[in-house]
């Protein structure tokens, strides 16, 4: 009796030591934590085998693989992430974020601040939706980028492209493109 007591403690002291499940927000706030201090081992452990961002008309699906790329890319840029609001929805998360990086600082939106859809699959994430943004000034964002995009093709073409390649290099392209330019206007 005493060794069938043994085991079933045993049994149940193993069961307990199993790896809890994060709730949805707790899902939420690991990515963002994530994504602030560049840490892909801890975002990928949130985030299912396939993930699809999309913002406005921009529906990206990534496979791993291709993720670590988009973070790549977001890395360049130095971003910090905050989680500012949440709000449990029936499986779905609805979140709003504030993001500051050095593209959104030259770009005169800094901090970014958005709202955005995180849905589910088996505890992870694998859809986040861009909903909306709040107090966006597009008019000097397009102006910003527009200027600079047409100054780099007229006086570094060789950087021509930069804004539209969602790669590492696209990135630090980006940021080249930025400190040229900013080196001639001073």
């Amino acid at each position: 009796m005493k060794n069938i007591l043994l085991i079933a403690f045993f049994i149940y002291s193993l069961a307990g030591c199993k790896e809890q499940q994060l709730t949805h927000n707790e899902t939420v706030n690991t990515y963002y934590t994530a994504r602030d201090k560049g840490d892909f081992k801890t975002l990928k452990s949130v985030v299912n085998d396939s993930i699809t961002l999309t913002a406005g008309d921009f529906i990206m699906p990534y496979s791993r693989d291709g993720f670590y790329e988009q973070f790549q890319w977001d890395s360049v840029f130095k971003p910090s992430y905050k989680v500012i609001k949440m709000e449990d929805q029936q499986q779905q998360i609805i979140a709003t974020i504030s993001q500051q990086n050095l593209r959104n600082a030259f770009l005169k939106n800094n901090p970014l601040v958005f709202n955005v859809k995180v849905s589910f699959n088996e505890g992870k994430i694998s859809r986040i939706e861009e909903l909306d943004y709040i107090d966006v000034d597009w008019n000097a964002w397009a102006q910003e980028r527009d200027t600079l995009v047409s100054w780099i093709a007229t006086n570094h073409p060789e950087l021509d492209g930069f804004v539209n390649d969602m790669t590492m290099k696209g990135a630090m392209n980006y940021l080249r493109a930025i400190e040229l330019y900013k080196a001639e206007k001073e």
